[in-house]
């Protein structure tokens, strides 16, 4: 139901959730631990926010200080540029502010800058932050916002679910740091995962258990078990974050059975008891169903789930390919082209979306 309803809501362009604060601090703390330096001295944008409401402009502004960043940037888009119409009502901080503009409340986006201490209180946090009116609709596509990204050093938001393609391209593009969120199934994009192949991006350190819950303003079209009405939070499953910054979780090797033991322990049943792993009907490639299940023994190519990636280690594993959707020739030599099914088969049932991947070198 959770990956319906994130269709749904890509499609209709429902798609503007508000991330919330834990779940920021948890995975910006990752990449603090791995090197805490990592946002000393840079500048930060923080695009597709709404500045007044964002988690992500909070925890920024909040630890200006600690981290040492050099200029926080937080920018939203104008309410009336939106492809889905709300209520829009501006909020007291805006309206009681002389530069208030009832014109241009809705019809511009807004950017907040902070860089010092403002207010003279001795210390740099979220009461220094300073705004104006863009002269646009905020549009991370426009020259004015992709000004601010050639000036950044950062990039971190949740972009739209139905513009991550564009918005990753429109980072990479200005070839910048960032930390994002997005569909899972985007893993097999054809603008992501080359970049994932190629190690220019990973998954980030992860969502609790991997459960993202998410405020939105649509938050009660969803169904009961996606929305909670208790805490008015949509819960999502199939949500990630991408990076490119590094972190300890990625050099973590997965502890792995051999093919042997996988068959006899294994506690899953679609392994355990086999006589062998499936290798696909038309992929020169090994079936396994779990990313536990990967035999840590085994020489050639592996079909895993596209979940293995939040495990992946680029020490421990070689990326080789993924599913051939659409053509795309991302299993260039594995791939029976004459069967023209672009997903794996196993005796005749097509096998969902598989990364292909082969040990660097031999565990045990």
């Amino acid at each position: 139901m959770a990956n319906s309803n994130l269709t749904s809501a890509k499609n209709a362009k429902n798609d503007e959730f508000y991330t919330q604060y834990h779940d920021i601090e948890k995975e910006i703390n990752a990449y603090l631990e791995f090197n805490p330096d990592v946002f000393r001295g840079k500048t930060v944008l923080l695009p597709c926010d709404d500045p007044e409401w964002s988690n992500f402009t909070k925890f920024f502004a909040q630890n200006f200080e600690q981290f040492g960043l050099k200029k926080l940037i937080s920018t939203s888009y104008a309410a009336d540029s939106k492809k889905y119409k709300i209520n829009y009502q501006p909020t007291l901080f805006e309206v009681n502010d002389p530069q208030y503009d009832q014109y241009k409340t809705t019809r511009y986006g807004k950017i907040f800058t902070l860089t010092h201490d403002k207010t003279g209180d001795g210390k740099v946090d979220v009461n220094d932050l300073e705004w104006h009116y863009l002269a646009g609709d905020g549009d991370f596509k426009s020259d004015e916002i992709k000004k601010l990204r050639d000036e950044a050093d950062i990039i971190i938001t949740n972009p739209p679910f139905s513009l991550f393609s564009d918005f990753l391209g429109w980072i990479m593009e200005a070839d910048k740091q960032f930390v994002i969120i997005g569909n899972m199934n985007a893993i097999t994009y054809k603008e992501v995962f080359p970049l994932i192949k190629g190690d220019k991006m990973w998954m980030g350190n992860g969502f609790h258990a991997g459960n993202a819950y998410f405020s939105t303003t649509f938050a009660k079209e969803y169904a009961v078990g996606v929305y909670n009405p208790e805490t008015g939070l949509v819960k999502f499953r199939n949500v990630c974050w991408f990076t490119n910054i590094d972190h300890g979780r990625r050099h973590q090797p997965l502890q792995l059975m051999t093919k042997a033991d996988n068959l006899k322990y294994s506690k899953h049943k679609e392994v355990k008891g086999k006589e062998s792993y499936a290798h696909y009907d038309n992929y020169d490639a090994i079936e396994v169903p779990f990313t536990d299940a990967i035999p840590g023994d085994y020489d050639g190519v592996m079909g895993v789930p596209i979940s293995f990636l939040d495990k992946y280690s680029p020490e421990q594993f070689e990326i080789v390919g993924a599913t051939e959707s659409e053509g795309r020739g991302f299993s260039r030599g594995l791939w029976d082209e004459s069967s023209k099914v672009s997903q794996p088969m196993v005796g005749g049932e097509r096998v969902y979306k598989r990364i292909f991947i082969k040990h660097k070198n031999k565990e045990l």
